[in-house]
């Protein structure tokens, strides 16, 4: 038997139905010295364990000295009801005898909220009412950032909820966080209202959805601003009339009694549809950590400190400053950022304890560099820093008495013991003779992991995969993000997104030219396998992949050319380079200066700082060393400043951050220009741009040293695309670039496709011929060029910074329509799907219908949005030639009538061209669409 199961197996046996109450009367339970004493187990085991056991949610907890525990059934048992989650930690044993003598003597679930008295008192206020409304409360919106306690705000009006008996003690309370799912709008409704069988493909059996399982309860949406705009309209329409329908059926027949309540970190009136908010009767504001009071920071970082304590079951002793630090260090994260915090320091102190039965002390001079930095959030803030200071003693000792607990299920709670992990750990490697200081470092790094792999699932890091899936198949986009997986696996490192667009253009070319029969052409390079064996080696397993998945022979060549690729994408991620950080006294000095330099270069790795003459010296200095940790590569920061305090900031942010930062002062534009040329174009490292740089003061009279700049009016302009072969995506990228090229300047510039495996000897080539303005492609040749990877030029602003950059380059660029890149991809999509209409002349048909709609409803669309619609309208048009058009089996009640009537007048401009007239239907998709897009308004 486990020792947790033993620990379990006594309190079930000595604490029974015909004894509990007794036991309760008269002050007695079970404690751990008992249980330790009794079953002959260390009293630290027993500890954690009764702590898991609590955790599970099977026992009932007294916080009295010493603790007590009683066996949660005996008590539902003798009570004849089932306790709450609020009814299963409890101050004294009177507050649980309270249970058996008079229910309506419970405490507020609010009461123990820190702040319900001050900062929170009006969102509690707000809160009650809500849940009091006659005759089952009113559904809440609970707005607030990242962090703040919304989860556990919601959690309570439920706990209040069934306490006021306006919901019975079984009423479910559910939690669904939309941005799960909001990638795929389809699942995301399934899951929320269900599916009939057929409702989609996959929908092989019906499904119960959350609307249906929180019937006579609270349905808890976080991050509601995810759900798509008809999923808002259900969400509405259900609160208006009780009844919603699951996905698949067209009429609403199925009803359910349910509270909805929202939380999302955005502005309602941007994120959410206006009828959707407006149906929403309560909106509570939660406040962030700086907006609560001094009392409050302190009792909330005392809080996190005593579960910390109970779960090591010792008392953690706090420096002030070390408080302090902490506090400081959630500006951002607010309270989730500061349990982080508390847990990272709390683990390493127990880690220096080891082995000791005294207190985990928590000093300034231990803490991590990065929460040490929380102290100078303060710096200029001396009032704040007052009354932070008059809460807290020189050093605070927290026992693991003290703990209590809001919520016994915490998405923010990592689901391993951190303690055990250490614990065992620094045993076996003691075991084994090694040194205690080594135990020490390598038990910290192991904390880092465990705790930043847990928290990052929780950062704002959605990427969009719209720009790749403009050029590339859905397809192929995911097994190139399976073939970054694997990659990421076996090399232990994690790839950009580089590396899944590389890839797919690739591919999609490969699989091209197989399926046209045309001729594979090579260039010998099979000294590639000793030159790159680990790459290789991945090629290898991917062309077995490759041939598996899409039922194609790939050659042995082509495995040496996803060498080339794979090796040059596993380079760095980057190139590294020297980061520009310009600081200036006044409003906009320093980024007007940046901006001119931007304009001229294309973006780099430069930021901008501006100083406002009545901001304090320190706050500056905070903001250039977040920026420098933010910008460094590795190869150092060149800090530009103008004068004053700013000069003697570059050694304080090296003792800061460990980062090379070297400063030069007297900043000009021209400064700013030199310097990211040298950086971002030349690649020039940090000690040679500063050494340059020193005696700079402006191009008048000053000779550059390099080449770059002489002999480039007389040759004739070339753009380098770069990608594995040379050909295929590199020809296509061609085209693109070329088709650009036609509609903004006269002047004639050769566009010219190179293979990564040659790009140096070839692009020195190149430029011994030609003026090259760029390279754009999936790796920077070592020459010195303006570089566009794939990524930024597939952008929202990526043919604008080509734009950029041919202007920088005294090429006389016209005024011209912008969205090329947008209309080539959709013609080249709509020659995957079109067999009867040809795809160029369509694209100006189209134009026509997208053309009436704007002028009649003058929605803002971005070009993610119109290449989406334009493809749509083209596959619609084509089902209309073989007669196969769409039919619109959806509620019809709720269209936009002045929509319906600006597509109307598209289609009939396009009927007159094409002779083609979309049906009622297919213009009710498309309505669809448009109300779909967030950008969208009439």
């Amino acid at each position: 038997m486990k020792r947790i199961d033993k620990i379990f197996h006594y309190l079930k046996e000595h604490g029974s139905d015909s004894n509990i109450v007794e036991l309760v009367e008269n002050g007695e339970g079970f404690t751990a010295s008992r249980l330790s004493d009794e079953l002959q187990i260390l009293r630290n085991n027993v500890s954690m364990e009764l702590n898991e056991l609590c955790r599970r949610g099977a026992l009932v907890k007294i916080n009295s000295r010493p603790v007590l525990y009683y066996d949660r059934d005996a008590l539902e048992h003798t009570l004849g009801r089932k306790l709450t989650d609020s009814e299963l930690v409890f101050h004294s044993t009177d507050e649980l005898l309270m249970l058996f003598s008079s229910e309506e003597s419970k405490r507020s679930p609010f009461e123990d909220l820190i702040g319900a008295d001050a900062s929170l008192k009006t969102p509690v206020e707000q809160a009650k009412a809500a849940m009091l409304y006659p005759p089952n409360g009113l559904h809440a919106l609970i707005l607030g950032q990242t962090g703040v306690g919304k989860t556990l705000f919601a959690n309570l009006m439920y706990r209040f909820s069934c306490q006021t008996k306006r919901l019975t003690e079984e009423a479910p309370f559910i939690v669904f966080n939309c941005a799960d799912y909001y990638n795929n709008p389809q699942l995301l409704m399934s899951h929320i209202f269900g599916h009939i069988k057929g409702a989609f493909t996959g929908a092989e059996t019906e499904k119960e959805g959350l609307v249906e399982k929180a019937n006579g309860g609270i349905l808890f949406l976080d991050e509601i601003h995810r759900l798509p705009p008809e999923g808002q309209e259900m969400i509405f329409y259900l609160m208006d009339t009780g009844t919603f329908n699951k996905l698949g059926e067209t009429e609403r027949k199925r009803k359910s009694d349910v509270l909805i309540i929202g939380a999302t970190t955005e502005d309602p009136e941007s994120s959410l549809l206006k009828t959707f908010v407006r149906r929403i009767p309560i909106t509570i504001s939660l406040p962030s950590f700086e907006e609560r009071t001094a009392r409050e920071r302190v009792e909330l970082l005392t809080h996190l400190l005593s579960n910390e304590a109970h779960r090591v079951n010792k008392p953690i002793r706090i420096e002030d400053e070390a408080a302090k630090a902490l506090i400081g260090n959630t500006a951002y994260g607010n309270i989730g950022q500061l349990k982080s915090n508390v847990q990272l320091v709390c683990a390493q102190g127990f880690l220096n304890s080891f082995n000791q039965n005294d207190e985990i002390v928590i000093d300034f001079k231990t803490l991590p560099i990065n929460i040490k930095d929380g102290f100078f959030h303060f710096s200029g803030r001396r009032k704040e820093l007052q009354e932070i200071s008059e809460h807290l003693e020189p050093y605070t000792t927290i026992f693991p008495e003290q703990s209590r607990t809001f919520i016994t299920s915490d998405e923010y709670e990592p689901n391993f013991n951190l303690y055990k992990i250490i614990e065992d750990k620094a045993s076996i490697l003691m075991d084994q003779g090694v040194e205690s200081e080594d135990i020490k470092k390598f038990i910290t790094m192991d904390i880092d992991v465990h705790l930043n792999s847990f928290y990052n699932k929780f950062k704002n890091t959605i990427q969009t995969r719209e720009n790749i899936l403009k050029i590339v198949n859905e397809d192929i986009l995911s097994f190139a993000e399976e073939v970054r997986d694997r990659v990421e696996r076996h090399l232990g490192k994690k790839l950009n997104d580089r590396f899944a667009l590389a890839f797919s253009l690739h591919l999609t070319s490969f699989i091209k030219r197989v399926e046209s029969n045309k001729p594979l052409k090579y260039t010998n390079i099979e000294n590639v396998v000793e030159d790159k064996p680990e790459a290789y080696h991945i090629s290898r397993e991917i062309k077995d992949e490759i041939e598996a998945v899409f039922h194609i022979r790939v050659p042995n060549m082509e495995v040496l050319y996803l060498t080339l690729l794979i090796s040059s994408l596993l380079k760095d991620q980057e190139n590294s380079r020297v980061a520009v950080l310009v600081a200036a006294h006044g409003n906009n000095t320093a980024t007007s200066m940046v901006n001119v330099a931007k304009k001229l270069l294309g973006d780099g790795l430069v930021e901008g700082i501006d100083m406002p003459l009545d901001e304090s010296p320190k706050i500056t200095l905070d903001k250039l060393t977040e920026r420098a940790k933010e910008l460094d590569m590795g190869c150092g920061v060149l800090l530009l400043v103008d004068m004053g305090s700013l000069t003697g900031f570059a050694q304080v942010i090296t003792e800061r951050t460990g980062i090379d930062v070297r400063s030069i002062d007297m900043v000009s534009t021209a400064t700013v220009i030199e310097a990211v040329r040298k950086s971002n174009i030349l690649d020039t490292d940090l000690s040679d741009i500063y050494d340059a740089l020193k005696d700079f003061r402006g191009y008048g009279g000053y000779a550059s040293s390099d080449n770059d700049l002489l002999d480039t009016d007389t040759k004739p302009h070339a753009i380098a695309t770069i990608c594995a072969t040379g050909e295929g995506t590199a020809e296509k990228l061609q085209g693109f670039i070329e088709n650009i090229l036609e509609t903004i300047t006269t002047e004639p510039i050769r566009v010219v496709p190179i293979g990564v495996h040659e790009s140096e000897n070839k692009m020195k080539i190149l430029m011994e011929e030609y003026d090259v303005l760029m390279a754009v492609g999936i790796e920077k040749p070592n020459v010195p060029v303006p570089f566009i990877p794939l990524e930024k030029l597939f952008a929202s602003d990526g043919e604008e910074q080509l734009v950029n950059l041919i202007k920088g380059r005294n090429v006389f660029v016209k005024k011209s329509e912008t969205g090329r890149i947008a209309k080539e991809v959709v013609e080249d999509s709509l020659s995957e799907f079109l067999t009867y209409l040809n795809p160029k002349k369509t694209i100006d048909i189209l134009n026509t219908f997208l053309k009436v709609l704007e002028e009649n409803t003058a929605p803002i669309l971005n070009n993610a949005f119109k290449i989406n619609l334009l493809i749509h309208i083209g596959c619609a048009l084509e089902r209309m030639v073989v007669n196969d058009g769409l039919v619109y089996r959806e509620d019809r009640s709720n269209f936009d009538p002045a929509v319906l009537d600006a597509l109307s007048k598209a289609n009939e401009a396009v009927s007159k061209r094409l002779n083609l007239c979309l049906t009622e239907d297919e213009l009710y998709y498309i309505h669809d669409i448009i109300q779909t897009m967030p950008a969208h308004s009439v």
